[in-house]
């Protein structure tokens, strides 16, 4: 067990390292495809189509990389969410679990982000060449990133941000307050095991809507679809207990405005 000392500074480096990285990858998912990215050599119509992609050394072999990228990423991620893993990080690191789950997941992003290999000359399953959709589809898709991007900070928010960091884990350890989880209904321990991702459908409108779809942003996003889709089981119950607790959260929102209009 890590001495007490240690813990918070532990915790505010892992957490420092994945706000980072999530600027990083908002620029990765985002920035890029909507402001311009890496030049064309030779311009679309030097662009392959799908059946010559598939003989093509050139445009397999930065795909097959890319692929090696995002099966590291949600190896990394799904192996150590185990239960298996969680109780064996538990005994040798304690409360800084959470903490080491969040900096290697940060750090594996990093590497598929730093060492992506983009594929100009690949074929590109839509792309908005002809005026006006030249213009305004880039202004519609920078419209519903914003929006999407909006709305991810505020679930994460709506979902104890400070939590999901391991930050809230660490504070409550130094305390002497025991650990969040145990202080939580065992229907919101039940949520929490079917969504492991609480803004799936956010993400997957950043993945999709793009000007341009190319073919290394379509293994992206068909990669990260699936696995958002794999670990994403919510049920009526579930669904139930979210719709009850936005309804408290609106309520504790509107009680001070209540107050100040007596």
């Amino acid at each position: 067990m890590a001495p007490t000392l240690l813990l918070v500074p532990a915790a505010l480096a892992s957490f420092i390292l994945a706000f980072g990285t999530g600027v990083e990858f908002v620029r990765f998912t985002s920035l890029r495809p909507l402001l311009g990215g890496l030049p064309e050599p030779g311009g679309p119509d030097a662009r392959q189509g799908w059946l010559a992609a598939l003989q093509d050394c050139s445009i397999l072999a930065p795909l097959a990389w890319d692929l090696g990228l995002l099966i590291l990423f949600v190896g990394q991620h799904s192996l150590m969410a185990t239960e298996t893993v969680k109780a064996w990080m538990s005994r040798y690191f304690g409360v800084l679990q959470r903490s080491l789950y969040v900096a290697c997941t940060a750090l594996a992003l990093q590497l598929v982000m730093r060492y992506w290999e983009p594929v100009p000359r690949g074929p590109v399953l839509w792309e908005a060449r002809a005026e006006p959709w030249a213009t305004w589809v880039p202004l519609l898709c920078f419209v519903l990133h914003v929006i999407a991007w909006l709305l991810i900070f505020s679930i994460l928010l709506v979902f104890d941000y400070a939590e999901l960091m391991g930050l809230k884990q660490v504070y409550y350890h130094v305390l002497g307050l025991g650990e969040p989880l145990a202080l939580k209904s065992p229907r919101a321990l039940r949520l929490f095991s079917h969504l492991r991702h609480p803004v799936c459908v956010e993400l997957l409108t950043v993945l999709w809507v793009v000007p341009t779809l190319g073919t290394d942003r379509l293994l992206l996003a068909l990669l990260l679809t699936l696995y958002l889709g794999l670990a994403h089981g919510l049920d009526q119950q579930d669904l139930r207990y979210l719709r009850a607790q936005l309804q408290r959260k609106l309520n504790l929102l509107s009680r001070p405005q209540e107050g100040e209009a007596e």
